[in-house]
């Protein structure tokens, strides 16, 4: 008969555990809900004034995730506060175990710190084509710890932003024209002078060619059999690639042959034109 009161009493605690727990439970539901329309709501009213005031996409890209971050981290502390658990305890762990995550994490912080100069020098903007650590494309955003950008033949690439601060960083969009450079050949008995005049207005006649600067066409060496002209038209970057194609099928049949010229100023002709080799070695 005593374990009858007994059961009842420790039927009665479970109760109260469990509404006590359940109450918490969908409080710390209602605070992740709200918390994380908030945080939407937030992050998008951001973005949409950093947009009405003309903002680099790069640097609202840059902003908003790094926001974003610090709101999610801001709510699970909330949540834990909630749930009942002590923050202060999980603060002070967090913050014992800060210099083992600084350590295992070097790689991290280290691109997250390249990423902030990134945004703040600026050497380059979504939408440029760059080549950055080997890799030659169109940026599509600087991350918190990576640069996502896409290959010419259209391969999303992510990159570390420290390694994209600390190699070689070519941006061929950071002016308003961009020159091409050729080298054609021409018999050596061919008359120059007129040869010269004729791919001049040839490739004046070419669309997207810019008329300030002027093209370029002079003679560049010659030897026994050959002359080696250097041909030299000015576009609009976006318009490079284009424009070669346009002007190589323009200016070939006055000349012998006709390639790009192999200099620093062309690397991202050369890591095209290798990325090509390395595709068809493939295929093969």
């Amino acid at each position: 008969m005593d374990s009858l009161p007994l059961a009842k009493s420790i039927l009665d605690m479970v109760v109260l555990r469990l509404s006590e727990y359940g109450l918490k439970l969908l409080a710390a539901l209602a605070v992740w809900i709200v918390g994380r329309m908030f945080i939407k709501f937030g992050l998008g009213l951001l973005v949409s004034r950093l947009e009405k005031q003309k903002v680099d996409h790069t640097i609202v890209g840059y902003a908003r995730n790094t926001i974003a971050v610090a709101l999610n981290i801001a709510l699970a502390v909330v949540l834990m506060g909630v749930l009942g658990i002590e923050t202060a305890s999980f603060a002070a762990f967090i913050a014992g175990a800060g210099l083992a995550i600084g350590a295992a994490w070097s790689g991290l912080l280290s691109n997250f710190a390249a990423g902030a100069f990134l945004v703040v020098l600026r050497p380059f903007k979504a939408g440029d084509t760059v080549t950055a650590a080997g890799v030659t494309g169109t940026v599509g955003e600087v991350g918190l710890f990576v640069t996502s950008i896409v290959t010419q033949d259209n391969v999303l690439t992510y990159v570390g932003n420290s390694k994209v601060l600390g190699s070689v960083l070519r941006n061929y969009d950071s002016h308003p024209h961009r020159r091409i450079d050729l080298v054609g050949t021409a018999p050596r008995h061919a008359d120059l002078a007129p040869l010269l005049e004729t791919l001049k207005s040839t490739l004046a006649a070419v669309p997207n060619v810019l008329a300030d600067p002027a093209p370029e066409v002079e003679l560049l060496g010659f030897d026994e059999l050959e002359l080696r002209l250097a041909i030299r038209p000015n576009v609009h970057p976006t318009l490079y690639w284009p424009t070669i194609f346009a002007v190589t099928t323009a200016l070939l049949p006055h000349l012998q042959s006709l390639k790009l010229a192999a200099s620093a100023e062309n690397s991202e002709a050369e890591d095209f034109e290798a990325g090509e080799g390395q595709e068809g070695g493939e295929e093969e």
